[in-house]
């Protein structure tokens, strides 16, 4: 393989720009290696190195006892150049729909505290539990590197199914559970597979935006259903394809759905043979309440289970879970495989071991007990400073919750925003999560995510937020401050 020297780089680079240009048209001779090595002041080998190289890419053709000439065809080169275009063309209709969705919020520097939900301390990751789980896969390879199942590794399924067990009452077989690059790509197999463009899906509302907008990218037209303290209202149920719903914390208001509901919903699924997605998103804090059931326990044939491990190891990691019912495994297994083959196998053996052993069980136990400890902090702390002023929902569960800043308007949320980032607090409101075709609430709402942050980070940014309120003097509300 002949190697290129600086020289003959920059002579194949002089030779293209004036191809494409124009100054060198299809036919046009090139000058002799000799006199183009004269003309650069290079050695004839290196003009005759660059000149191979440009025949070898089709640039130019040369003959026996003749001159090299350049190709035909180049003058599309010239001719149709134009100027780059930030639009790009020959998209499908998805990747149309893909460019139509909102921006999502992007994090923003907060040197004091940012309250983005979704977060989780780095310092409560099991670094010493998954380094010896990593070891133990790394040193047990197989003799051969291939690719594995697309469900996922079978020893991870098997100790997934004992756990799911164990903590959430689901009784599945292996061969129900696929494993798949955290719950976003869940949510998109499901889109995917259980929606054609124009079908309608019932979606919470407020809701998820991630999963409204993988399921508008695959042409679904949402149908919002708005949710009170017991969850989505099913009285408001209308025919659809596919309903999703987080029925044990609802995401963002963090209700529960009531039996009543659950009972009615399923019936709705049964009667319109439509399937439910059951995001269980954060289902291991549960703090003043007893464990919810799963919705899939009451309806395992009508119900996609859908877990993540983002909120219990790291999001960093994208290792998630399915349980589908019997009639699905085969198609979602299928799409598995042409997504990504399956999810990356040493993470998978990781985790297996982790869940064998007891060692996660015994880290949720551990960071369930920190986060309680983080909610009470942020709980006193929105007391304290705000009093009677703010209304807090969604606390007994997760790692959120939802502050509505009474005698405030909705319309001064980006106004606050601003003024709490200037002052080092990130802060998210909770208008953009409900569906803009919808009506929103007048009262300004923010979701305070607390997993990511020590107890002195909680409790300055709730006292830097008061000041700033108090500061501003936005709409009618006073701050107590501190006491």
């Amino acid at each position: 393989m002949v190697q290129l020297d600086g020289v003959a780089r920059r002579i194949i680079a002089a030779i293209k720009e004036q191809i494409h240009s124009g100054a060198y048209r299809p036919g046009d001779r090139l000058p002799s290696t000799r006199v183009f090595a004269a003309e650069w002041g290079a050695s004839r080998t290196t003009v005759t190195a660059a000149y191979g190289q440009l025949i070898a890419e089709g640039y130019l053709i040369v003959r026996p006892g003749a001159r090299a000439i350049v190709a035909p065809g180049l003058e599309a080169a010239s001719v149709e150049m134009s100027a780059p275009s930030d639009l790009p063309r020959n998209l499908s209709a998805f990747a149309r729909r893909l460019l139509a969705l909102p921006a999502p919020l992007e994090p923003q520097p907060a040197r004091i505290a940012d309250f983005r939900y979704g977060e989780l301390a780095g310092s409560d990751f099991p670094v010493l539990a998954w380094r010896r789980a990593s070891n133990k896969a790394i040193l047990q390879r197989s003799v051969r590197l291939r690719y594995g199942d697309p469900q996922g590794a079978s020893h991870l399924r098997g100790a997934l199914q004992g756990y799911l067990w164990r903590a959430r009452g689901i009784s599945c077989a292996p061969d129900q559970i696929v494993i798949v690059n955290g719950s976003q790509q869940g949510l998109d197999l499901c889109a995917r597979l259980l929606l054609d463009p124009g079908d309608r899906f019932v979606i919470e509302n407020p809701g998820y935006p991630m999963a409204r907008h993988a399921f508008v990218a695959a042409g679904g037209v949402a149908l919002p259903l708005a949710v009170d303290s017991d969850g989505l209202r099913t009285d408001l149920l209308q025919p659809a394809r596919m309903a999703y719903v987080t029925p044990s914390h609802q995401f963002p208001l963090g209700g529960v759905l009531s039996a009543s509901r659950r009972r009615s919903l399923l019936a709705w699924a049964a009667g319109t043979g439509a399937y439910i997605v059951e995001d269980d998103y954060d289902g291991e804090y549960r703090h003043d309440i007893a464990p919810i059931p799963p919705l899939q326990v009451l309806g395992p044939d009508s119900v996609i289970y859908v877990g993540t491990l983002s909120k219990t190891l790291s999001p960093t990691l994208r290792l998630g879970y399915l349980v589908v019912p019997v009639g699905l495994r085969q198609v979602f297994s299928e799409a598995k495989r042409l997504t990504d083959r399956h999810a990356p196998m040493l993470e998978q053996e990781a985790l297996a071991d982790l869940l064998s052993s007891g060692a996660y069980e015994r880290h949720v136990r551990t960071i369930r007990r920190k986060n309680a400890e983080r909610r009470e902090i942020l709980l006193q702390a929105l007391t304290d400073h705000f009093g009677p002023k703010v209304t807090v929902v969604g606390a007994d569960t997760g790692l959120h919750v939802v502050a509505w800043m009474d005698g405030i308007d909705a319309e001064h949320e980006l106004a606050i925003i601003g003024a709490a980032r200037a002052a080092g607090v990130g802060l998210y409101p909770v208008s953009p999560l409900y569906d803009p075709t919808e009506p929103r609430p007048e009262t300004a709402g923010f979701i305070i995510g607390y997993a990511g942050l020590d107890a002195e980070a909680l409790r300055r940014g709730a006292t830097v937020l008061a000041a700033v309120l108090a500061e501003h003097q936005f709409g009618s509300a006073q701050v107590h401050g501190d006491r």
